[in-house]
């Protein structure tokens, strides 16, 4: 009897070697740009780089709908927005319905999710769970636990969310595989690195986009309304660390009531002696804000300079710990069976247009960093520009564990593509429809289609078009929708985006589209 229990088990624990651990880390608003893997002008980040370098690096990686709450959806049902149910960060999430983890779960794998959350309602198919009310903070986060209890946890939110997540993988069950769900709040604003990073990010120059000082000359609509500007809505006291006190004198930079109250709810939550040392760093900027009184352009040059320094030193905590869980794999002696896959909920305009956020279209906002190692299977140095797109992820875990990908679901799974099996996808355009229209950053509803080459993109609220010639024109500034040359393609677009709209049983807007 003892021997074919032994048997029993020794087959259990054999079947879940067999079957690859998964781990998926998600940053918030991190955007291509500011991994070195891609671009290393703004930072270097060798624990993620080690992705890249060990496995494949995605360089045409997008989202369909650039905005959290969507995405994050997405990634449990491989399904676009109008499907899922998720269209903007105000809709919950129905928990009732089947995803990506629950598949897992009845697979035999152990299922946690430990970070931001951000849908509203409680996760379901997780075995565990602990995450960050709302957008959370970076100090001293709260967390709500499995029972709905929420607590504070001492420390910075990047730091404890990996503890947990290690800690979890330390006390899971050693005889099933394992799907992890690491979701960093970092780097979404308001941007608060750990000091250490602050110190050595707080003087450093960052070079200029060449589109920084754009304006919205000859520019449509959607341009002409969005609050995006670094210049004109980002706050200071509360986006730039500049205490209130150097900003009451000046009409112009002079902060509300609420904007001091948030500058004072952030900083209070910093221990001391750490927060009089951030403190006495931020000053350096309200002292060149009295003295020079920098307008327009000069205080853009200054704005932009005091936003990387902050989101990039948010990153680098990022990076540090994506070193520390890919560290305690090979501690563990689990990398060998562990596909590891980063990527950033959607980029993230640094400066661009003169901008920050995303929910455009447009490639800086609708394009996300994915990288993945997983040794044995994926070659190591590979890179891709194949077309691929969030509704893809969560076929990809699942064909990768060898669980067969459920219809509903409307990606692609990109096993064979990662295993060098197949060199090109099928697929060579993607579809996109951003929905939440004028709240936050006054963006307006639109829809299109990308491919390899070109973009077609419908602001329908105002019965706008733009269509861009991303070989010629990559930053997407000249609109070619009144050019005699282009006919023929804007009637292709403009019928393969009704195509995809039909193909993904998407019903608004209703109608043809001219």
């Amino acid at each position: 009897m003892r021997s074919i229990l032994f048997i029993l088990l020794f087959s259990s624990t054999c079947l879940a070697q067999q079957r690859p651990n998964i781990i998926y880390i998600m940053s918030d608003d991190h955007d291509a740009d500011a991994i070195s893997a891609y671009n290393k002008q703004l930072i270097q980040t060798p624990n993620i780089d080690r992705l890249a370098k060990e496995g494949i690096l995605f360089k045409k990686n997008f989202v369909s709908n650039s905005i959290c709450g969507p995405v994050r959806a997405t990634l449990l049902t491989g399904q676009f927005s109008h499907l899922n149910g998720v269209k903007d960060n105000r809709t919950r999430f129905d928990s009732s319905r089947q995803t990506m983890p629950k598949i897992f779960q009845q697979h035999g794998y152990q299922t946690a999710l430990i970070g931001k959350w951000h849908l509203h309602s409680y996760p379901t198919g997780f075995d565990f769970w602990k995450i960050l009310p709302g957008q959370g903070f970076y100090v001293e986060p709260r967390f709500i636990n499995m029972q709905g209890d929420t607590s504070t946890y001492h420390g910075y939110a990047t730091d404890v969310i990996t503890d947990e997540a290690i800690q979890w993988m330390n006390q899971r069950d050693r005889n099933k595989p394992f799907v992890l769900h690491l979701h960093h709040k970092a780097p979404h604003r308001y941007f608060l690195a750990p000091l250490k990073y602050i110190q050595q990010y707080h003087d450093k120059t960052f070079p200029e986009p060449a589109t920084l000082y754009n304006d919205t000359v000859g520019k449509g609509t959607a341009w002409r309304l969005q609050t995006m500007s670094i210049l004109h809505d980002m706050k200071l006291c509360s986006d730039l660390k500049v205490d209130p006190a150097y900003l009451m004198d000046n009409p112009l930079l002079k902060p509300d009531a609420a904007e001091i109250n948030y500058y004072n709810a952030i900083f209070n939550r910093i221990p001391e002696p750490e927060r009089s040392s951030i403190k006495k760093i931020y000053a350096e900027r309200g002292k060149l804000l009295q003295e020079q009184k920098p307008s327009g352009k000069e205080l853009l040059k200054h704005k932009y300079q005091w936003y990387l320094q902050d989101y990039l030193a948010c990153v680098a905590s990022v990076d540090e710990n994506v070193g520390r869980v890919l560290d305690y794999l090979d501690q563990q002696g689990l990398s060998e069976n562990t596909l590891v896959i980063y990527t950033g909920d959607q980029g993230m305009y640094l400066g661009e247009n003169g901008w920050f956020d995303k929910r455009w279209m447009y490639d800086v906002s609708m394009n996300a960093p994915l990288l993945m190692k997983w040794p044995g299977k994926i070659k190591a140095g590979t890179t891709t520009n194949q077309l691929t797109q969030s509704i893809d992820y969560a076929p990809t875990m699942l064909d990768a564990a060898g669980i067969p990908v459920p219809g509903f679901m409307q990606g692609i799974s990109l096993v064979p593509l990662i295993k060098g099996q197949l060199k090109n996808l099928s697929r060579k355009n993607l579809y996109y429809h951003y929905y939440e229209d004028k709240a936050d950053h006054t963006v307006l509803k639109h829809l299109g289609v990308r491919g390899e080459r070109y973009k077609l993109i419908y602001f329908y609220t105002v019965n706008e078009w733009e269509l861009y010639d991303l070989q010629k024109d990559p930053a997407e500034q000249k609109n070619l929708i009144q050019s005699q040359q282009h006919k023929a393609l804007l009637l292709q677009m403009k019928n393969e985006l009704l195509r995809l709209r039909d193909l993904y049983s998407d019903k608004e807007p209703a109608g043809e589209l001219h």
